[in-house]
């Protein structure tokens, strides 16, 4: 069969329908058309702001899509989660030029789905192959000193290792639903210590709140305008300069309610706190978070304790915590690998970071091992 690769400045030239033909079965909201639309439309990833779209779409003879890629051209390594600023400083202190770069990825979002986006009715290893080569292509085409692929699946991440991309692996923190009815059933299987200090933070932060859980038609703007406030002040103080505009999230509102689970705290009917979390077909998945008034173990409930009881409620296998945070081990989230992939043009560059990942990847894998081993939450005759 003959393709033909495309090369896209936004999501919206390859179109909903045919975006989302490959994207759908995935089952993955933050490859959908309206979740990357969103974040070019609302002005948060867009070239201005260092991430200029290269998307690549894939066709058959007749013209119809059967594979596509969410590309970037990255002028910095800002929103990514995989952090390779020490590999750009080396290259540029040599006198080599690491940005911009090509990334495959969702902006601003570290979770690990699929990357290589292929229609039903195509096969799947062969459409990864061509995008891949494609986006290698277009590396070379560009002149840009490399292609990243950050948080893909483990199928895909063997894949492009097999293809002579490097590979890294990190660590995330996931919670896993070990076919428990209630909170109370999860609650049963950690050790009784566990227990008690669970049970004592979900009553001091629930204490004189009204804590809700929205979605669907039940989110309103005033809910977004609360959030976003939120979301600057935790935004500001973290990493200095919030990523997402506040027309990203009326726009995700308007397209997505119906997969977002909004977590609200109230004190007296005005917002002090919330939690922003995308519903999957399997999963749940914490994003944001932020709070203008300090209560205690407040962001443990709106973040964890309620996801794990929307996931359990809504039969979901797992809920996807993001990135960093050992904390959250106590809370029942036990370390869990993801993956990115690199191909790096320069060999001089190459080199070092081959070296360097090699000696990497054995020791997350003996990081989780020891935390899953030492901080485990569960009692042993469960884990």
């Amino acid at each position: 069969m003959t393709f033909t690769l495309r090369v896209h400045d936004r999501v919206a030239d390859i179109g909903r329908e045919a975006w989302d033909a490959c994207a759908s079965p995935a089952g993955d909201p933050f490859v959908s058309f309206d979740f990357l639309d969103a974040c070019e439309a609302s002005g948060s990833a867009v070239p201005r702001e260092g991430w200029a779209g290269r998307h690549l779409s894939l066709e058959d003879e007749t013209g119809r899509v059967l594979g596509v890629m969410p590309l970037w051209l990255k002028g910095h390594s800002q929103g990514e989660y995989v952090f390779d600023h020490s590999w750009a400083d080396a290259y540029e202190r040599a006198g080599g030029r690491y940005y911009p770069k090509l990334l495959a990825a969702v902006p601003f979002t570290p979770v690990t789905g699929p990357r290589f986006l292929a229609h039903p009715d195509a096969d799947l290893a062969t459409v990864r192959e061509a995008l891949l080569q494609g986006a290698l292509a277009l590396t070379e085409r560009l002149g840009v000193s490399s292609l990243h692929v950050n948080f893909p699946t483990r199928g895909d991440w063997n894949a492009m290792g097999e293809a002579g991309l490097l590979l890294r692996q990190d660590m995330q923190y996931v919670w896993r639903n070990d076919g428990y009815q209630t909170f109370d059933d999860f609650l049963a299987a950690l050790s009784s210590g566990r227990r008690k200090t669970i049970r004592r933070e979900r009553r001091e932060a629930r204490a004189g709140l009204d804590i809700r859980v929205l979605t669907g038609p039940d989110i309103e703007d005033a809910h977004w305008d609360a959030f976003f406030a939120f979301y600057m002040d935790t935004g500001s103080r973290k990493w200095g300069r919030p990523y997402l505009t506040r027309d990203f999230f009326s726009r995700l509102g308007a397209t997505m309610a119906d997969r977002i689970a909004l977590v609200m705290a109230f004190r007296d009917g005005i917002p002090i706190a919330g939690a922003l979390n995308l519903i999957g077909r399997d999963a749940l998945y914490g994003r944001q978070w932020g709070a203008l008034e300090e209560v205690p173990f407040l962001h443990f409930e709106l973040c964890y304790y309620r996801a794990i009881e929307f996931a359990i409620d809504r039969g979901l296998s797992r809920v996807e915590a993001g990135a960093q945070g050992e904390h959250k081990i106590a809370r029942g989230y036990m370390p869990t690998p993801v993956y990115s992939a690199h191909w790096i043009a320069d060999p001089a560059l190459r080199a070092p970071v081959a070296d360097y990942l090699a000696r990497e990847r054995p020791a997350v894998d003996a990081e989780i091992r020891v935390l899953a081993e030492e901080l485990s939450p569960f009692r042993k005759d469960v884990r």
